[in-house]
């Protein structure tokens, strides 16, 4: 029996709600698994979901791959329709949409009003792409032929999407993916369901989205997770996540019995690098929300500040008592930036990573009581690029200082990493943060930015173990269709 999906308000606000969104119906899965879902502040239980099986995952992906040639089908416009009127909806509930954030993620105010934006931002950005896919005539060497290239949508694409910015990386895929004709089915974090793939269901559902084109599938990674990437039905997985689950991901994906393409976006290292010349004032500015914005729960989220030598004692003083202000505590005040770790297992990892930082010999400027999963602000001096701070991705509002001795020597701190997602450089000299810039092996350099920027038209992705692939604008496009030769002789 189908049931009506609630509200936003309601479907998911008492602690026996158990429904989520599959193959076009709001019911329960079929899993012996349930799923409590808590705040992350004080522990409160915020709903309940009983998960979904592989019988649930298969029943979502074939009804996808039905229902996607119907949608795929509509006229441009019927498809804009859609993404428009999704975007005003993440708006007019913008209120309620931050409530979920702050207290399923642990979000402070600003940040989930932030994301807010920005998955509002590439629906709307999305809802241009229906006219914006563009094929080719080329020309034959065979008398009497032409050849047409279309871009056709790849057909069914499964969403993984993390715990840290649910909503936009969920919609950051699910938004060009649909406007595009395909199919979606989303696994979110099961530390954030709702957030990352529930609230989606409802606001599509609402906008007039056929029912199967979309799917939430709330399951445990232990028993669906590997056969999500493997199933047969869907020819692309987009992964948003940690570099060893990416690496699996693409593994699967790839030397499977289905092949299918994969879009990764992972893990980071970012450099902030602040040379001599540089307005230390505003490099502090943005280093203190570069880094501790969602308790540092970004991919892009500073990682290692490299100062060049001349001004490195006058930056640690100016950076550690600006970071000594900086409020911290319950996510639901307007002023906190830094608020609750999402979970138990990321508190124990920066526990670790501040005795492990200690132990090596990082000098300590900044540190501070931690309660329950309240962790303060953390800033460590005189790093060297060996230690574990400086050389693992820390998610969490500790950093690490390390001095240059010159521009040169800056450079090669910045490309001492695994990873090459964003980074930033600060200079007065426009023209030498360009050219130091094109330096870094990153994906992504701004300057006299902090290294957390994302613009729904403007390419998104790393190099190295930082991922495959590029998300929004033209990027998107590309990723989310494939093209298609069709040659024809003419008699």
């Amino acid at each position: 029996m189908t049931i009506t999906a609630p509200e936003i308000t309601t479907p998911f606000a008492g602690q026996s709600t158990t429904l989520q969104y599959i193959a076009g119906q709001w019911r329960e899965g079929r899993s012996e698994k349930v799923l409590t879902v808590t705040n992350p502040y004080d522990d409160a239980v915020l709903t309940t979901i009983r998960q979904a099986n592989l019988s649930d995952l298969d029943e979502a992906y074939r009804t996808a791959g039905a229902a996607q040639k119907e949608w795929a089908a509509r006229t441009a416009g019927a498809r804009q329709q859609v993404m428009t009127r999704a975007a005003q909806i993440l708006e007019e509930r913008r209120e309620e949409i931050v409530s979920w954030l702050i207290k399923e993620s642990g979000s402070t105010a600003i940040k989930a009003n932030v994301e807010v934006t920005l998955a509002a931002a590439i629906t709307r950005e999305a809802a241009t792409f229906p006219t914006r896919v563009h094929g080719r005539i080329m020309e034959s060497n065979t008398p009497d032929k032409e050849v047409r290239v279309y871009r056709r949508p790849i057909g069914v694409v499964g969403v993984i999407s993390p715990w840290n910015f649910p909503l936009h990386l969920s919609q950051r895929s699910v938004a060009p993916a649909l406007a595009l004709g395909n199919a979606v089915v989303i696994k979110p974090a099961s530390d954030t369901p709702v957030t990352g793939g529930l609230i989606l269901a409802r606001v599509f559902e609402e906008a007039g989205l056929p029912a199967g084109v979309l799917s939430v599938v709330v399951g445990a990674g232990s028993e669906i997770g590997d056969d999500f990437v493997a199933h047969e039905v869907p020819g692309l997985i987009s992964f948003t996540g940690s570099t060893p689950v990416g690496r699996n991901v693409g593994r699967i994906a790839t030397g499977g019995k289905h092949l299918k393409h994969v879009a990764l976006e992972l893990g980071g290292n970012s450099p902030f690098v602040v040379l001599a010349d540089a307005d230390l004032d505003a490099a502090v500015e943005a280093a203190v929300t570069g880094k501790f914005l969602h308790q540092g729960q970004i991919c892009m989220a500073i990682n290692r500040i490299i100062v060049e030598a001349p001004v490195y004692e006058d930056f640690l003083a100016r950076f550690a008592a600006a970071a000594t202000a900086v409020p911290y505590g319950d996510p639901k005040d307007p002023g906190t930036l830094v608020g609750p770790v999402v979970n138990n297992s990321q508190l124990e990892g920066l526990k670790a990573k501040i005795a492990t930082a200690r132990k090596e010999g990082a000098r300590t400027l900044l540190d501070g009581d931690i309660e329950g999963r309240l962790v303060p602000p953390h800033v460590f001096a005189d790093v060297t690029a060996d230690m574990e701070i400086a050389r693992e991705e820390i998610f969490g509002p500790l950093v690490g200082i390390l001095k240059a001795n010159n521009e040169t020597h800056a450079l090669e701190l910045a490309n001492d990493s695994e990873f090459g997602l964003s980074s930033s450089v600060f200079t007065q000299d426009l023209d030498r943060g360009v050219r130091f810039s094109l330096g870094i092996k990153a994906g992504m350099t701004y300057v006299n930015e902090m290294p957390v920027q994302d613009e729904a038209h403007i390419a998104f992705g790393g190099e190295r173990n930082s991922g495959l692939g590029r998300f929004n604008g033209d990027w998107a496009i590309g990723e989310f269709t494939t093209d298609h030769t069709v040659g024809i002789k003419r008699l």
